[in-house]
């Protein structure tokens, strides 16, 4: 054994720890032989097969936790084709036991293709990953790679409260049949989330013209804010001098004279600009301009004990939530009731063959679940259903004098993932550098650049996104619905209020949790470039779609109380306005697809398709060609039928070319005779991509 001639340190597997190890163990055993003292692997609590003396790196879990890959896309052939560019050797497991006696070299080739894409798999992506986060998180490497985005959190916020000197709180409890302000047992409670909507349906393409209903008021009110929008975008998102900007007034006017000609003609039928308009990192950046943490949301009480309560202070930012519960119908009365009648009662035993327990000698969470059964069924006779579900808005306080402990670390991994993000910038810009001088092996350098830094900031992104989550994550040590209600509902009306303006002046096509698809004329402002005297950025580019509505988020959003502590020995605070909050552009994009429903007045949330300017999948999200164990003749209809949508030049010659890839799958499922389907030789071959299901999820 390898094991047994020198100490290996490191195993790299794909999904190994699981799948073949019972089985050789079981083969072992029945030979006489003891796996564990021969190589020292045995089964943890978690299932998986692990030595003490070495690290366990499983790809599968960084492709399902950071790859940001679609459940569809975990396989290592699907991964490989994703992040390394190509198809390993792919066999079919039902061949297998036969190519082990009749073709072993076939099947040692797909074996080594497999270790192949596995080893540079890692050497690519899991292992600059796992480093980076190695050095910011307490934890070793295996437990880096396999535990939740929100223990990671956790164990990053432990780390900065140990060194801020505060006591970890306790793991957050469960409270057994709460009740409401007006006696009625809680079911559920939670929090309102995110704002995602279908607004539109259909083929919006930049060579085909739309058309355009706009509001003349809105283009005035642009126009007046013109300088102020230019001025907060020069001076605020690119960090430059206004006094050092060479041609302020030239843009400012150029860009009038697009918004009075659009505000001169508002229903036009022009071809469109596609944009997604999108809040770069939002729930950190919300997080980190309200001052928003765990321990900072207070009540009354605590503000009545604090000693900077006093006339005129302004720690006490109030921000408002929406909160929804699902409680029983029963009032408080017919509760205790309930609850005495179960005190006269007997209960089965703990253990077979032992005495009837009391009421009073069942464990908590027994009494929960007998109470809260008896009730369902009263109120199932009495009321006649056993839930009742009530929205509310509440507003809460949050203090900002509280220890920023949380804070300082999501704004540090938000900073670090910026870091990161510049750098890939970089080397991206000199990759394309390197590939126009044509040195081979200056291209392959850049490019190994590109990925390690693309691999790190995607890491980081994953991680940073989870200080939102983890605070409504059950045994949290730092917990609140409180919080995460807040930062959902703010940004819930942060793309409200950007829908509002852009349903005036263009036509919004799809609400994200974070951002808005939607179509522009295309003589609407874009891109201008801002000359300036600094050495260091003599020409910047503003993205006009994105400056128009970061002003209007500035004004709306702004933190106009936050306070950082100037001097800890006599606790003097200093307070500022903060607002890290900004809008992205993506795009102009070529086209975007969005499917109709197939019900009258219902639209399709999450479920479209959008296109590079040079025909590539820029973003695919809803189709069942990214889905695990959908049907494979759907997967490879949609993956014909999206090159369709790019053909033509009038909407009904594009319908036509779709209509006519949708009719020669038609005609391969109801045709008996053969048809030439992919090589199919007669329609009994069809078995193979109509029943390829390995899942089943639900009817077919």
């Amino acid at each position: 054994s390898p094991n047994k001639l020198r100490v290996t340190v490191l195993f790299l597997l794909f999904c190994i720890v699981f799948l073949p190890r019972p089985f050789v163990e079981a083969r072992a055993a029945a030979h006489g032989i003891n796996m564990y003292q021969e190589i020292g692997f045995q089964k943890d609590s978690q299932g998986e097969y692990k030595a003490p003396q070495c690290i366990h790196m499983d790809c599968l879990r960084w492709v399902k936790r950071d790859s940001y890959l679609p459940v569809g896309s975990h396989n290592l052939k699907a991964a490989a084709k994703a992040k390394l560019g190509y198809d390993p050797v792919e066999l079919d497991p039902e061949e297998m036991c036969r190519m082990a006696t009749e073709e072993p070299q076939t099947l040692a080739t797909y074996s080594v293709s497999d270790a192949v894409a596995t080893y540079y798999m890692y050497m690519k992506y899991v292992h600059p990953f796992i480093f980076a986060l190695c050095t910011i998180i307490p934890m070793e490497p295996d437990e880096v790679l396999r535990k939740g985005s929100g223990t990671l959190c956790e164990a990053l916020l432990m780390v900065q409260a140990y060194h801020a000197n505060i006591i970890f709180p306790n793991k957050q409890e469960q409270e057994f049949n709460k009740l409401t302000d007006d006696g009625h047992v809680l079911d559920s409670e939670t929090y309102v989330g995110g704002h995602v909507e279908a607004l539109e349906s259909g083929v919006f393409r930049s060579d085909i013209p739309c058309r355009f209903k706009m509001n003349p008021a809105a283009f005035d009110f642009l126009v007046q804010h013109v300088e102020k929008t230019l001025r907060h975008a020069i001076e605020e998102e690119e960090g430059l001098p206004l006094d050092q900007v060479t041609n302020f007034q030239e843009v400012c006017d150029e860009i009038k004279v697009k918004l009075n000609s659009l505000k001169d003609v508002p229903n036009r039928i022009e071809c469109p600009l596609i944009y997604h308009l999108d809040v770069g990192a939002m729930y950190p950046n919300i997080i980190l301009t309200n001052r928003l943490q765990p321990s900072a949301m207070v009540d009354e009480a605590t503000c009545a004990a604090c000693d900077f309560n006093k006339p005129g202070a302004n720690c006490q930012r109030r921000m408002t939530w929406q909160w929804r519960g699902e409680f029983m119908p029963a009032s408080r009365s017919e509760y205790h009731r309930i609850q005495q009648q179960l005190e006269s009662e007997k209960f089965p035993p703990l253990y077979p063959d032992g005495a009837p327990r009391a009421f009073h000698e069942l464990s908590r969470e027994e009494q929960a679940k007998y109470e809260k059964k008896r009730l369902a069924d009263y109120c199932r006779k009495a009321y006649k259903k056993i839930h009742v579900t009530k929205l509310e808005e509440r507003v809460t306080t949050i203090c900002q004098r509280e220890n920023s402990f949380y804070v300082d670390t999501v704004r540090a991994f938000r900073d670090r993932r910026y870091e990161f993000k510049g750098l890939h910038k970089v080397w991206k810009k000199k990759l394309s550098a390197a590939v126009e001088t044509g040195d081979a092996s200056e291209v392959k350098r850049c490019k190994n650049m590109e990925i390690l830094y693309d691999s790190l900031q995607l890491a980081h992104k994953c991680i940073l996104n989870s200080f939102y989550g983890y605070v409504m994550r059950k045994g949290a040590r730092w917990y609140s619905m409180e919080m995460a209600g807040i930062v959902c509902f703010t940004g819930a009306n942060i793309i409200t209020q950007a829908r509002e303006l852009i349903e005036q002046i263009g036509r919004p096509l799809e609400l994200d949790t974070d951002g808005i698809w939607c179509v522009l004329p295309n003589s609407f402002p874009e891109n201008f470039v801002i000359k300036s005297t600094n050495a260091k950025k003599p020409k910047v580019t503003i993205s006009y779609p994105g400056a128009m509505l970061n002003i209007l988020v500035k004004e709306g959003f702004t933190n106009d109380q936050y306070q950082e502590l100037e001097d800890p020995a006599s606790l003097t605070y200093v307070t500022r306005s903060e607002n890290s909050i900004f809008f992205e552009v993506d795009g102009p994009y070529l086209a975007m697809i969005l499917p109709a429903s197939k019900e009258e007045g219902k639209k399709l949330k999450k479920r479209y398709a959008v296109f590079n300017e040079d025909g590539s999948l820029a973003e695919l999200k809803g189709f069942e060609v990214k889905r695990r164990g959908e049907l494979q003749l759907v997967k490879i209809f949609q993956s014909s039928v999206f090159e369709a949508f790019l053909k033509g030049t009038t909407l009904e010659e594009v319908y036509a070319s779709v209509a006519k890839v949708a009719d020669y799958w038609l005609d391969v499922l109801y045709s008996k005779v053969s048809v030439g389907f992919a090589g199919y030789a007669s329609p009994a071959c069809l078995c193979s991509p109509v029943g390829a299901r390995e899942e089943m999820s639900k009817l077919v």
